[in-house]
């Protein structure tokens, strides 16, 4: 199941080079914490009030010590012979 998400807040993980927290308002009236390994491609602050699409059915997974809820829908694409990755927005 996946689902459109508002990006309530986001920020780096300490001692991870990669790995982004988010906090997503998926509809059902309790925040969900969701990690994704996308900190190359972008900053926190770039991604807050974001509306974002994630999968939301996926297990619990903890990484660097904290549980992740779900997964965030992105691609990759190169550009210039080089990789970058893009989420899925929408903008309303």
């Amino acid at each position: 199941m996946q689902g459109v998400c508002k990006v309530l807040a986001c920020e780096a993980v300490k001692k991870s080079e990669k790995l982004l927290k988010f906090t997503l308002d998926d509809g059902s009236g309790k925040p969900r914490q969701i990690l994704s390994g996308i900190h190359k491609f972008y900053e926190p602050e770039q991604l807050v009030g974001k509306t974002v699409v994630a999968i939301l059915n996926l297990p619990a997974r903890k990484m660097m010590g904290q549980e992740s809820n779900g997964m965030l829908l992105s691609a990759v694409k190169e550009v210039n012979g080089k990789e970058e990755l893009h989420l899925a927005e929408f903008s309303f």
